[in-house]
């Protein structure tokens, strides 16, 4: 005897059933989520907050459009059979993604679980192209990077802060980009858990996908970590650079001044007036205060260059 076993398809109707979204600022629809399934966001706020019926889920994502980076604020709110997230608009774009997977895995959108799964997922795959994004960047400026860490540009010209700015700026945007994909992901792997642990009795098909998206929203946050570790060396790297430049500046202005300072006293003394003056009797007077100044000169460069200082 053959059993025949029924391929799932996918129903947009039966996933509106089970996912409802609402837009923040539509007060209207928030209204009427709570009318017809209890859901109460004003109870969660900015925390995790479980009731009898929902589990609130707050997450806060990157989300790229074009080259620029915004913050977004989710919340789901989880419950037995409706999965209501509280969204910036309606459709929002980085769930696109989770629709494609919705589609070829049609049993997911059987559950709220499987479409919360579905969810998370794609915003995972979001904040991975947002850290892409910056990794990006980076490498973009790896030449002037390299020019800052020389010290000198394509012409020889002495690189100093001004002419960095802009490289600094930009590397400044992309740590603040890393380090806000770290928290998000932080988020997004405390909802998979939750997740996890409300779909392991009732949804065991479900699980084993969750622990695979747990593990990848892990490796996102490595990936995250490891780009804000290289930035900040980048960083770190620039500022040293500029640093030793400045440094340098400062002893060549040292040495300078240790070099002409003992003319420059005897300058002054022959700049006294005095009733009697030697020198101004003598044959080679002026020779003899020349030759004078000039060793006083050669004296603390002599001394400079044998400790090593101009190096």
């Amino acid at each position: 005897m053959t059993q025949n076993t029924v391929a799932a398809v996918f129903d947009p109707e039966r996933l509106n059933d089970r996912w409802i979204q609402v837009a923040t600022d539509d007060r209207s629809a928030l209204d009427r989520a709570a009318k017809a399934t209890g859901v109460d966001f004003d109870s969660a706020r900015d925390r995790a907050w479980e009731t009898d019926d929902f589990v609130y889920l707050p997450i806060v994502v990157n989300i790229r459009s074009g080259g620029t980076i915004r913050r977004e604020r989710l919340v789901f709110a989880l419950g037995e059979d409706v999965l209501v997230t509280l969204q910036p608009s309606t459709p929002f774009a980085p769930f696109d993604k989770a629709l494609a997977r919705l589609r070829r895995l049609p049993h997911l959108a059987e559950s709220a679980h499987g479409v919360m799964y579905a969810l998370l997922y794609a915003l995972n795959e979001a904040q991975e192209r947002v850290i892409h994004h910056a990794s990006d960047v980076l490498e973009r400026m790896s030449d002037d990077i390299e020019l800052a860490t020389q010290g000198y540009d394509e012409r020889g010209a002495d690189i100093g802060v001004s002419n960095m700015q802009g490289t600094i700026r930009q590397m400044n945007a992309a740590e603040e980009v890393v380090s806000r994909s770290q928290e998000s992901q932080l988020m997004l792997a405390r909802a998979a858990r939750h997740l996890r642990a409300e779909a392991e009795a009732s949804h065991p098909r479900i699980a084993p996908l969750i622990d695979v998206l747990v593990a990848d929203i892990n490796g996102v946050k490595d990936h995250a970590s490891y780009e804000h570790d290289k930035v900040r060396f980048l960083q770190q790297s620039i500022m040293t650079s500029l640093d030793v430049k400045q440094n340098q500046i400062v002893k060549v202005f040292t040495i300078i001044t240790a070099v002409f300072l003992p003319p420059t006293l005897i300058a002054t003394f022959y700049g006294m007036n005095f009733t009697n003056m030697p020198e101004l009797s003598w044959q080679h007077g002026f020779l003899f205060t020349t030759v004078l100044t000039f060793i006083t000169a050669l004296i603390p460069l002599w001394y400079i260059r044998r400790r090593g200082w101009l190096r």
